[in-house]
Formats: structure tokens, sequence, C-alpha cells
């Protein structure tokens, strides 16, 4: 039976990161050629996580908030409440997608979004991730494991900043982060992520105006 696309997002609300991430893992490893693709929108409590290239000079202060090392690629960020995480647990070859395509439609996902409240938003090429005036709204980082993709975006929306200053964010010493909200950007989680999944549908071929895709929204996961 050939393959009928079907994506289904899932609405996770907050959690704590290290779950998050190990079902990330389960559902890759465990996922074949007929899984659907899933998206995942969550927010997290507070953590640094350091990616495969982080570098412990780059975690200055960490203070009560855990540092875990993590798979995919970067160096160390900070995720906590007020900020949109997206996961991406896409079948690569299968959506024609290649790495590069994937990561730049994450940033123009978000340059998108803030374009429609009025925000000029862009990537960096020597830098992953999406700024306006030189400050950092969201940092991007990916694995890809059997062809397929997991991990993310993490989008700055009303967020306490103040943790990133305990670390280089991205390893770059004296980077500013920025919420976008600050910016006249969404006015909270539920209103960002609803427009950051529909802007990367679109990106990726995923459209709701598109027939042959069946788009499902679901709040936590099956039992």
């Amino acid at each position: 039976m050939p393959y009928q696309p079907h994506v289904i997002i899932r609405q996770l609300g907050r959690r704590a990161y290290l779950p998050i991430w190990q079902a990330m893992q389960e559902f890759t490893d465990k996922r074949d050629e007929d899984t659907p693709d899933e998206l995942w929108l969550v927010e997290h409590d507070p953590v640094f996580t350091q990616g495969q290239a982080g570098k412990e000079e780059h975690i200055l202060a960490p203070g009560n908030i855990p540092v875990v090392k993590v798979d995919r690629g970067g160096q160390v960020t900070y995720h906590g409440p007020g900020q949109q995480m997206l996961y991406v647990l896409l079948n690569l070859k299968r959506n024609k997608l290649g790495v590069r395509t994937l990561v730049t439609a994450l940033e123009e996902c978000i340059v998108n979004t803030l374009k429609t409240y009025g925000i000029a938003a862009y990537p960096k090429a020597d830098a992953p991730g999406v700024y306006v005036d030189s400050k950092k709204v969201c940092s991007i980082g990916l694995r890809i494991r059997k062809g397929c993709s997991f991990h993310g975006l993490a989008l700055n929306v009303n967020m306490d900043l103040s943790p990133f200053l305990r670390i280089n964010p991205c390893g770059y010493a004296g980077l500013e982060m920025v919420n976008c909200n600050e910016l006249g950007g969404p006015a909270n989680i539920a209103e960002a992520g609803l427009k950051v999944v529909e802007s990367l549908c679109e990106l990726i071929g995923i459209s709701q105006q598109n027939p042959s895709t069946l788009i499902e929204y679901k709040e936590g996961f099956d039992e």
C-alpha cells in the first residue's frame, strides 16, 4: 500500500527537557517508512543544553539550572518558559528534503512569521538561527538519524532572557538575545506556535490547502 502523506502536530504544553529528548530518540529509532511525520510544540522547564560541538568554556555560571549534553548539532543554549520549541520529526528522504534545505526552511519560517508582525528578521550564513538588529531571536539545532530529523528550533517569545548571560549563547561571547514579543511579535506561546507551524508546513510542501496531505492536531502523546 503506498504511503499516504500524514502529519501529526502535537501540542505538548510545558514539559521537562529530558523526557522529551528521550521521546524524540525513541520515536526516531522505532519509526519505519510508513510512520507519519510529527511536529512537536513544547515549552520547557529551565535547562541549558550543550550540543555535540559544545565546549565547556562556553558554560560560564550555570548555577541551579541543569546542563544536559545532547545529540543535536551546535553549541550551548538555554531553554525555559516563554520560549516556543518546535521539534521536527520528519522523514527527509520521503519529503525530498536535504539537511541544508530543512535548516533554511526552519530559518525562513521564523523570518516569514515575524514579517507578518512587521519585524525584519534575517538568518546569518555563518551562524544558524534568526536575528533582529544583530540580536538572536531564534536558535536552530538538528540531528539526523536513519534519514530522519529530530530536535528543531527555539523561538524566544516572552521569556526571561537573563539565564543567557550565564553562557556564551551558541558559542558566541556577548551575543545578545531578544524576545519577539518585545518587538511587537506574537502575544504568547500559543499564537507563536501555530503561526510558525503554518509557515513551516507551507515551506516544506505540507499545505493545509493540499487535500492529499492529512494534518492532525493532537494534545500530548497517545496513551
